[in-house]
């Protein structure tokens, strides 16, 4: 095991696990069970295994949990590399295999839900079920935004420049601009702590992070989730805050169901987060559907 780079304010020790040479970090709770499946944590852009805090607390009574920080964010190392979901999708895959060491229910937020879609899409055998809240990833039909994505492809174009994207990374972590940024993102302002504020600044501080930020802007899309979905043989929850102003949960719902019907959704007063905002809904609604669905 090796020290983390940055003082933990996680409730949970964790450990470290290398991969392909580079340090990961991740966190494990609760007791295996031996009629239930364990539960691995995913988080998004800029989070780590902290914003799930609230999640293993509890789950962690009735499930063995595991949470992992994605190569390049958190407590993990952050080495320079073109970043995408294919590369978390391995990550993953290689810890569950070598580490988990059985099948798990993903749950991914954000980013982590596309690397979670990706692992149980593509790679079956290491998944039971899949749980995304409020998961980014391009669709095929993209007709219906097509100005975001010229504005897309500007900053692509800007992260071009070491300097641009290096600027841009500065201005961005600025504690001060990251609890604007959450306060925009959240719909219960009480939930933007400064703890949760100082949990996303800090891995900011790693050398290499500025590096992980401009790769992800400039590495190419991955697999459309359409794709995904008609490649998806599991079990499938969304939870959806509805008041996310970084997308249309209630468009990108349909979407899901267009090419996944047999789905299970829920749309929740809450924002982008909402395992971090309101934690103990998220996590009733995570053990019954695991309990009823997966493991029936």
């Amino acid at each position: 095991m090796q020290l983390a780079p940055h003082p933990s304010s996680s409730d949970f020790p964790g450990s470290y696990w290398k991969w392909q040479g580079q340090s990961i970090y991740y966190v494990r709770a609760g007791s295996k069970h031996p009629q239930r499946p364990p539960l691995l944590l995913v988080h998004g852009f800029g989070a780590s295994t902290d914003h799930w805090r609230k999640n293993i607390a509890q789950l962690q009574e009735d499930f063995e949990v595991w949470a992992i920080d994605l190569l390049g964010f958190g407590r993990s190392a952050k080495p320079n590399l073109s970043y995408s979901g294919n590369l978390w999708r391995d990550q993953l895959a290689a810890f569950i295999d070598e580490v988990i060491g059985q099948p798990a229910v993903l749950a991914g937020n954000s980013l982590g839900g596309y690397a979670c879609l990706c692992l149980a899409s593509q790679c079956p055998d290491a998944a039971m079920g899949l749980i995304l809240l409020n998961s980014a990833g391009p669709f095929s039909d993209t007709s219906s935004v097509a100005q975001p994505n010229l504005l897309q492809k500007l900053i692509r174009s800007v992260f071009l420049h070491p300097w641009a994207s290096y600027l841009l990374f500065q201005y961005i972590r600025r504690p001060s601009n990251i609890r604007k940024t959450l306060k925009k993102v959240y719909l219960d302002q009480t939930a933007v702590t400064d703890r949760l504020v100082q949990e996303i600044y800090l891995p900011s501080c790693d050398r290499g992070a500025v590096d992980v930020f401009a790769s992800v802007f400039k590495t190419p899309q991955g697999e459309k989730v359409d794709v995904l979905l008609q490649q998806l043989t599991h079990p499938l929850l969304l939870l959806w805050g509805e008041a996310d102003p970084w997308m249309n949960a209630q468009q990108r719902g349909a979407k899901f169901r267009q090419y996944y019907p047999s789905l299970t959704e829920y749309y929740l007063k809450a924002g982008h987060c909402p395992h971090d905002e309101i934690p103990e809904e998220v996590n009733r609604l995570i053990q019954s559907w695991v309990l009823e669905t997966v493991i029936r």
